[in-house]
């Protein structure tokens, strides 16, 4: 029997699951729509982020658990946005970003990425202590507050990759690319650095991603299967390179993923999630929403 504790604890797991996958999939989007790149070392870009908090926290800073919290914040996207643009510029590039040929690419910087680290930081699954220690007391139960802070986190960091697709010189250059590269580059769009920078981006929403919810999981060289998963079903319901859609779709589909899970198992969560995309790939090809610039 599903009580009403169970409930809104279930919705307060599903509400941290959407804000992480949210930003995920906004990376994922963001590269489809401006580069008509399909990434499948996104979930990698993840798994990076979870390892660098990890180095940072336990090898770095080992007594300091916040203060490797905070570098990692700052270290894990730009480490993470430099492997991407030097993956761009080393593999993409030389490919002139054709569909087909950068998923066998992207595929290729998977394996790269999951066995180098397996080589360097191990097989095992390694736990990462949270930057902070509190708990909001409930009637019912205490939750704790770091996932408090992962939400809120999440949600600032949404807003000002909006701002900056929305409002900045830079937004601007995606949008122009996304809808027509070769008129963007007629008038004087630098296409290739756009390219760089909208991969780059992608990666480093992904990593931070990764930083959050690695004290919530654990970090190891395999993680990075299920966020790229989650995230490749968010954007096919939200629409291939829909911006709105993908937020729209990650907070319906993270919200429910976490509530299943909590009530009844992670598998079933999973099997409905693959189900939805089936759905909305026989009634609605295009995702909930049409596809529209950023």
């Amino acid at each position: 029997m599903i009580t009403g504790p169970a409930l809104l604890l279930a919705l307060m797991e599903g509400a941290v699951g959407a804000a992480v996958l949210a930003l995920t999939a906004l990376g994922l989007s963001l590269v489809f729509g401006v580069m008509r790149v399909i990434n499948i070392a996104h979930g990698e870009f993840v798994m990076l982020g979870a390892i660098i908090v990890w180095w940072c926290s336990a090898e770095l800073l080992g007594a300091h658990p916040a203060l490797g919290f905070l570098l990692a914040l700052v270290m894990a996207p730009v480490v993470v946005g430099l492997i991407a643009m030097a993956a761009d510029w080393l593999v993409l590039r030389r490919i002139n970003y054709d569909p087909e040929r950068t998923i066998v690419a992207t595929m290729g910087l998977l394996y790269v990425i999951q066995q180098s680290v397996l080589m360097t930081y191990g097989p095992d699954a390694r736990p990462i202590e949270p930057p902070v220690y509190f708990r909001i007391q409930l009637p019912w139960f205490g939750y704790s507050g770091y996932k408090l802070i992962v939400i809120a986190l999440a949600l600032l960091l949404l807003g000002i990759t909006w701002l900056i697709l929305s409002k900045s010189r830079i937004g601007l250059y995606m949008r122009a690319t996304r809808l027509d590269a070769e008129t963007a580059q007629a008038f004087g769009v630098p296409v290739r650095r756009v390219y760089a920078s909208v991969f780059a981006l992608g990666a480093m929403l992904a990593a931070v991603s990764g930083v959050l919810i690695a004290p919530i999981q654990q970090a190891h060289y395999l993680m990075g299967a299920d966020p790229l998963l989650l995230s490749f079903i968010v954007v096919i319901v939200g629409g291939l390179g829909n911006l709105r859609g993908t937020l729209l779709a990650a907070a319906l589909i993270g919200i429910g993923e976490g509530m299943i899970a909590v009530l009844f198992s992670p598998t079933l969560a999973k099997m409905i999630a693959t189900l939805l995309v089936a759905l909305v790939l026989i009634a609605r090809p295009g995702g909930l929403m049409r596809e529209s610039a950023p």
